[in-house]
């Protein structure tokens, strides 16, 4: 069993039991995620078979904002009547692309995986960890300084560059470009609802760098973060790709009660941002 299903798996039966929903009460899996341990058959049908969930399943991958992308997927899906109830499993399985060679980056990542559910409203159940999704926003702007290589022709070619199966990244470049983007992204979105950032009881932020972070809640803020209202983990989990926003906003529930407002809120390689406004039910 590929490391990905096993990870996926343990993820989405906790997602399951917290939300109360049973196989049965599923008919889409989504799976997505960075890095895809292989290409066919799909590990999201290999993870809805052995879950016993009938209907349909895809993986999908936009790097760090696969699991908001995804999230964003389920819910088109869920409010166009394709889906009854989806589950998104997100399985990050980082330390395969990580260069143990190169000083820069071979100590950033970390192995992880999140699962969430989307449903409609009156289906749910169980409301003590239950979110009403508000708004979504994506962007994508295409930029090679993170990269990976790696890919399915690679036994096509006598001679590669040593580094072209890993994680590569320009960091200072990126700081300077997509820090901008996101800041811009986030206040555009919130925005369109009529909300300020300091309307925010919490922003649940890509986990790829905390200075990165705090410089952009500082500008969206005016001052730096108190408490938990920008909630970092990467001291326990390191850089998890996509599922970072996703270990903080279930790691960080403390204090947020019905009605309050937050952002789960991605930005990474692509460039890829996605962002789901959420209220507390």
């Amino acid at each position: 069993e590929p490391e990905s299903v096993t990870m996926a798996l343990a993820a989405a039966r906790q997602a399951m039991e917290q939300a109360g929903k049973t196989a049965d009460d599923i008919d889409m899996v989504l799976l997505a995620t960075t890095n895809h341990q292989r290409p066919y058959p799909s590990v999201a049908v290999e993870v809805q078979k052995k879950l016993g969930i009938k209907g349909f399943a895809y993986d999908m991958g936009i790097a760090c904002s696969s699991m908001t992308f995804g999230m964003i997927s389920a819910w088109a899906a869920v409010r166009s009547g394709i889906s009854r109830c989806a589950l998104v499993v997100n399985p990050e399985f980082t330390t395969p692309q990580v260069n143990l060679k190169s000083r820069d980056s071979h100590f950033i990542f970390g192995d992880v995986a999140t699962a969430c559910i989307i449903e409609p409203e009156e289906t749910c159940r169980r409301t003590e960890h239950a979110y009403r999704i508000l708004s979504t926003r994506q962007l994508t702007d295409f930029s090679d300084n993170i990269r990976c290589d790696g890919n399915y022709t690679d036994h096509c070619f006598d001679e590669l560059p040593e580094d072209r199966p890993y994680f590569i990244q320009q960091g200072r470049k990126v700081f300077k470009e997509l820090l901008p983007l996101a800041t811009d992204f986030i206040t555009e979105q919130l925005s369109e609802s009529g909300l300020k950032p300091a309307d925010l009881k919490r922003m649940w932020l890509h986990q790829a760098n905390q200075t990165m972070n705090m410089f952009a809640v500082k500008k969206l803020l005016g001052r730096m973060p108190e408490g938990d209202e920008a909630p970092i983990v990467l001291d326990e989990f390191a850089n998890t790709a996509s599922s970072g926003s996703m270990i903080a906003f279930h790691r960080y529930q403390e204090g947020i009660e019905k009605g309050d407002k937050g952002l789960i809120c991605s930005f990474g390689a692509g460039y890829s941002i996605g962002g789901l406004l959420v209220e507390k039910l």
